[in-house]
């Protein structure tokens, strides 16, 4: 496959390809005689792996880690799961912090009065407030 092939299959930017080339995320691909990169299924599946390990939430360097189990030979899949159970712990905890969000949100839009002129909305006023936590 050449790159636009590649990228095309697994659906990523034919710059994406080359950046995770350039990051050691994908090794550099074998050149055809007439200097074009030839990738095979080897790096399809490991660009699938790239994108669905970000969907999951892991950063490239997470991914990078994940992948050097793969290739160091026998790791413990404990190891791989210690990493899984630390993502789900950040996501969990994102997931909190975004329900305070919300919640803080939706009290400053109840806030809100139709009428009033943007000198005296609520809503900029405690984004203007010095008191730290908001409404």
């Amino acid at each position: 496959m050449t790159i636009g092939q590649l990228a095309g299959a697994a659906k990523v930017n034919v710059q994406t390809v080359r950046f995770y080339e350039r990051t050691g995320l994908l090794s550099p691909a074998a050149r055809s005689a007439s200097g074009y990169r030839v990738y095979g299924p080897h790096e399809l599946r490991r660009l699938h792996f790239i994108k669905r390990a970000q969907a999951l939430g892991f950063t490239l360097r997470e991914i990078g880690e994940l992948l050097a189990l793969r290739v160091q030979g026998p790791a413990s899949c404990r190891t791989v799961q210690t990493k899984a159970a630390r993502k789900l712990l950040a996501v969990e905890e994102k997931i909190k912090d975004l329900r305070a969000l919300a919640k803080t949100l939706r009290m400053l839009v109840q806030t809100c009065e139709e009428g009033k002129s943007t000198g005296h909305c609520p809503i900029l006023e405690s984004l203007s407030s010095e008191d730290e936590t908001l409404a």
